[in-house]
C-alpha cells in the first residue's frame, strides 16, 4: 500500500485491513513515497512520514512499513516498486497493490502501468463519491480482470484535512492513532505550510 502517509490516518489503516482480511493477506506493506508523480505533498519530510508510519501500524502484526521509495530517492513510481519486490521475494504467490479509487481513476497515465498490471494485481478499495461500475467500465482493457472493487466502510478523512486542522490549532483525535497525533504535536509538524 503506497501513498505521501503526510500523514497518515484511520482511513488508511481501515482500508488496508479490510483488504488483508478480505483477501487472506499474509502481510500488507505500508511503502511511503518520496516524491509522488501526480501530486504535491512534502510539508513533512520523509523521516517524519516514515516514523509516523510505523508508530500507526505497530499495533497489528500483519502491518509492516517499507523505506523502499523514500531510499531510493526521485520520484516514486510504483512500477519501480513492484519491480524491486518481485526481484526480492521471487516466490511470491501473488503480489497485490492496494489502492484508492481516486487513484485506478488515472491508471492509464501511470508510468507503464500495461507492464505494471501484469507483475501484480490491484485491490482497489472505495472512496466516497465514486461510482465503482463505471469506474470499472472505464480501466484500459489491460487491467481487466487484474483489479478487485473492494467496498470498504467510508471514513471521510484525508491527510490534507488532518493538515489543515492541525495548521488552524484544532483537534486531531480520532482521525488519526493517538501515538501519530502525538508525533505531530511534539515535532510540531504542519504548523507552517512552508515545512519540509
Amino acid at each position: 500500500m503506497g501513498g505521501a502517509f503526510d500523514p497518515i490516518h484511520y482511513a488508511h489503516l481501515l482500508d488496508a485491513e479490510q483488504a488483508r482480511e478480505a483477501l487472506g493477506l499474509d502481510e500488507v506493506v505500508f511503502v511511503p513515497n518520496n516524491r509522488p508523480p501526480f501530486v504535491k505533498h512534502g510539508l513533512a519530510s520523509n523521516e517524519h512520514r516514515l516514523e509516523m508510519t510505523q508508530l500507526a501500524v505497530a499495533d497489528n502484526p500483519a502491518f509492516s512499513v517499507s523505506a523502499m521509495e523514500t531510499e531510493r530517492g526521485g520520484v516514486s513510481y510504483s512500477i519501480d516498486t513492484v519491480t524491486s519486490y518481485h526481484e526480492e521475494y521471487p516466490d511470491l504467490d501473488e503480489l497485490y497493490f492496494v489502492t484508492g479509487a481516486d487513484a485506478i481513476a488515472a491508471l492509464d497515465k501511470w508510468r507503464r502501468y500495461e507492464e505494471l498490471v501484469m507483475l501484480c494485481a490491484f485491490v482497489v478499495v472505495t472512496r466516497p463519491g465514486y461510482d465503482l461500475a463505471a469506474l470499472e467500465s472505464t480501466l484500459p482493457a489491460v487491467a481487466k480482470g487484474r483489479v478487485r472493487f473492494l467496498p470498504t466502510p467510508a471514513l471521510e478523512i484525508s491527510s490534507t484535512d488532518l493538515r489543515e486542522r492541525v495548521r488552524q490549532g484544532r483537534s486531531i483525535r480520532y482521525l488519526t492513532p493517538p501515538a501519530v497525533a502525538d508525533y505531530i504535536e511534539a515535532h510540531g509538524l504542519y504548523r507552517d505550510a512552508a515545512e519540509g
